[in-house]
């Protein structure tokens, strides 16, 4: 009849209006253990609400109220949602998911997405080696780059000093001359290269166990993926190749490894290169300047 469809030409009307709004009202909200409570909400558009803490709700025809989502979406979403259930006036930036009116598939496909957390934790008994050895790879590329800084400043010191000292190897490498300065200057050579490597293994310590977890890490990566990728794929021949999201699922997890032996691997390499650079820088004083005492020692025995 004319009646109804004025009622609803003006119940599309009052839908429009209200989709274009930002309002705020207390009414029941249900949390996720069933408790129902008073709160104060924020409706924007008319789809979207939040509560008071910025945590997204959810209609529920059946029973008439709101339910607070059980999983939240992550990132600044939340952030957001606050800033806005709590600000009287002026612009904020809030999250809206436009896909409302079907039933809110893109804020459940957002909610779904695993947080960085979660997919560490798809990584396996083999993520989380890769990141124990991430983490050990760490730890020695600081610790070796903090005492090759202070072995260099007191190198460095050296170079200005007059008289040899023995708490830095450049010192240890000028006192053999120092205890033997009328030796002959093939034996005095030969002394002195005895000194540089006796110094070797204390510049370049643990060098080549950076350069081993820089080339293991992807390869324990590789092997998660592999592994993944084998379950899967059994998974797929029990149980069908029915349900693709699932399968989909599985080989993302296989691969969560082998991003993560990559996120060991980059990292330790440029490590490594920065500590071995100051390990050779070291190294290179020590042999200049024996190769110096060497030709300074011949020339004042040829001028005797």
């Amino acid at each position: 009849s004319i009646a109804e469809i004025e009622k609803m030409w003006h119940a599309l009307m009052v839908e429009m209006t209200e989709a274009g709004r930002v309002v705020r009202f207390e009414t029941d909200v249900t949390s996720a253990s069933g408790e129902t409570t008073k709160q104060k909400v924020t409706r924007v558009g008319t789809f979207n609400i939040v509560n008071g803490e910025g945590k997204y709700l959810k209609y529920e025809p059946e029973s008439g109220s709101l339910q607070i989502l059980p999983r939240q979406p992550s990132g600044p979403y939340l952030g957001w949602a606050e800033e806005l259930a709590n600000a009287s006036e002026g612009y904020h930036a809030f999250g809206i998911d436009p896909t409302g009116p079907t039933g809110g598939t893109f804020l459940a496909a957002l909610i779904d997405s695993p947080t960085l957390l979660e997919r560490w934790e798809q990584g396996g008994v083999v993520g989380k080696i890769i990141t124990a050895v991430g983490v050990i790879a760490f730890i020695i590329a600081i610790w070796r780059l903090l005492v090759l800084t202070m072995v260099g400043a007191k190198v460095n010191s050296q170079l200005k000093s007059g008289s040899a000292n023995d708490n830095n190897p450049l010192g240890r490498v000028l006192k053999v001359h120092e205890d033997n300065p009328t030796m002959d200057s093939e034996t005095l050579e030969l002394k002195l290269s005895e000194a540089v490597l006796k110094e070797l293994p204390n510049l370049e310590k643990s060098l080549n166990l950076l350069k081993i977890i820089a080339a293991v890490a992807p390869l324990l990566g590789l092997l998660g993926t592999v592994t993944g990728m084998i379950i899967t794929f059994q998974a797929i021949t029990i149980f069908g190749a029915g349900d693709p999201k699932a399968m989909a699922g599985g080989i993302s997890g296989a691969l969560v490894t082998t991003v993560l032996g990559l996120c060991v691997a980059i990292p330790t390499v440029l490590l490594h290169t920065i500590v071995s650079g100051r390990s050779k820088k070291i190294i290179h004083i020590l042999e200049e300047q024996s190769t110096g005492l060497v030709a300074q020692h011949t020339e004042a025995k040829q001028g005797a």
